[in-house]
């Protein structure tokens, strides 16, 4: 079995796709036309998860905002003010702002004496943790905005 088979982000993305195709109002073709020109495949199912990412990157400059889902609706709003930097960061991003790729940052930035292998999410950071993050993030979308990486 292929990791894309076994990926449970890839229905997700499936779904998100869909509604923003739809949002968009984009003809078949045009979909098509996107999916080929960011992934080189012309079937989402052929495309790997970050191109597919990519794909999503690229509907939200094109106007479509996905709507609020589970990760933002947490109840510390720690979380989720490092979801919507993130969120923010994105299209920016080489990796799309995958969910993986915000879970090894913030796993890198929590790495102490304490916890020597970081924590793995935003959802079991403290507020003094959360704190540490966002203004991590903060600082690395200032250089993203001004061109850096």
């Amino acid at each position: 079995m292929t990791a894309r088979k076994t990926d449970p982000a890839r229905g997700a993305i499936y779904a998100k796709l869909h509604i923003a195709r739809k949002e968009l109002r984009l003809p078949d073709e045009a979909y098509r036309d996107i999916l080929h020109r960011i992934t080189g495949k012309s079937s989402a199912k052929d495309a790997t998860t970050p191109a597919l990412e990519k794909v999503l990157a690229h509907f939200r400059t094109l106007g479509w905002k996905p709507k609020k889902g589970s990760l933002s609706s947490s109840d510390k709003p720690h979380v989720r003010m490092i979801y919507a930097i993130w969120k923010d960061m994105g299209p920016m991003l080489d990796s799309g702002g995958t969910r993986e790729a915000l879970r090894a940052y913030v796993q890198r930035q929590t790495m102490t004496p304490d916890h020597p292998g970081g924590i793995t999410a935003p959802e079991f950071l403290d507020g003094v943790q959360g704190r540490k993050v966002i203004e991590g993030l903060k600082r690395w979308k200032t250089r993203l905005d001004q061109g850096y990486k």
